[in-house]
């Protein structure tokens, strides 16, 4: 396994295959005590029996140990695919899904996201950690049992160095948070917003690259998802995303979801140097999901085009009318 930079769009591709295991008799690597020579990496709760459970991923894209070891091929750049992969085991019970959870139960994986966060940007070797979930066969879920996953890598992938630099931009230009912008002006149209509770709200975009995506963000303004949140603010959350996903599997049964959050500020080198002065006001961290809808779609066979053919104030109107309790 391997990094490789694309000259001309200056993404990092992954190449290689991760090693493959075994075949085991196991039905489930991710149901309690099918893997007992496995070390989880975090309980939650920490005393009595776990809810979520982190382990070191079995088949990793990225490995630990060792430096980044950058080198030149001729006029191409390539590097080791050092870096984090872990998965974050939802439940314990093999047939209970995210979005079936109870708020307390929602709020625990969240808490898990930012006590992973915090920790693997602690190594500054890692520019960016990602947490995303792939939800359904079409989507390329790896196992049936509800779980995340989580990767720390040595450089940042190409959404986010774009949105990096339009919120640097949109700030140097109006001293504001885009994001910020974006969310005030969906309140007040009130054209796109699904849901609300607290200080949280989900919206489909305004260019919202596929029908009914939604991204769920905090009107209060925060760069980083894992900074300590105090009172019910991340249950609120975790109440939101629950009716959310709720009303998107009523939709579709299959998912894409991330959590966008700032880049690792231990991080110095490279193309992130230039954006520490502003990020702590110009970026905004949100959580994106892209349902995958039961139609030939464009979206899928034509990369980096998008076409939607649900307009956005129609998707979040028809999620609106859709019990959230189903």
């Amino acid at each position: 396994m391997e990094l490789r930079k694309d000259p001309i769009t200056r993404s990092w591709v992954v190449v290689g295959h991760p090693e493959r295991e075994k075949v085991r008799p196991d039905p489930c690597p991710l149901c309690a005590g099918n893997r007992p020579e496995v070390r989880a990496i975090l309980d939650l709760p920490t005393h009595g029996p776990w809810q979520v459970r982190v382990y070191p991923h079995f088949r990793p894209l990225y490995r630990i140990e060792g430096e980044p070891g950058r080198s030149a091929e001729g006029i191409y750049d390539r590097m080791a695919a050092t870096g984090a992969h872990e998965i974050i085991v939802e439940s314990p019970e093999h047939t209970r899904s995210l979005s079936r959870m109870s708020d307390e139960e929602i709020e625990r994986v969240l808490e898990a996201y930012a006590l992973r966060i915090a920790d693997l940007k602690r190594d500054a070797r890692f520019k960016y950690v990602t947490v995303f979930k792939n939800q359904g066969a079409q989507a390329g879920e790896e196992w049936p049992h509800a779980h995340s996953q989580i990767t720390a890598t040595t450089f940042v992938p190409r959404r986010i160095l774009y949105e990096l630099r339009s919120a640097r931009e949109w700030y140097r230009d109006r001293e504001r948070c885009v994001f910020c912008d974006i969310l005030s002006q969906e309140i007040r149209q009130a054209k796109r917003v699904v849901d609300n509770a607290g200080d949280y709200y989900a919206f489909c975009p305004y260019a919202s690259r596929v029908p009914y995506e939604v991204w769920l963000m905090p009107k209060t303004h925060n760069h980083q998802f894992e900074a300590p949140l105090a009172g019910e603010s991340r249950r609120h959350l975790a109440s939101l995303l629950g009716r959310t996903l709720r009303r998107l599997l009523q939709v579709s049964e299959s998912y894409h979801m991330v959590l966008h959050t700032s880049p690792n500020t231990l991080q110095t080198k490279g193309e992130l140097s230039e954006y520490w002065r502003t990020i702590a006001g110009d970026y905004h961290w949100h959580i994106e999901i892209l349902p995958i809808v039961q139609q030939r779609s464009k979206s899928y066979s034509i990369k980096e085009i998008y076409f939607n053919g649900t307009l956005p104030e129609d998707a979040a109107e028809s999620l609106r009318k859709l019990d959230p309790n189903k």
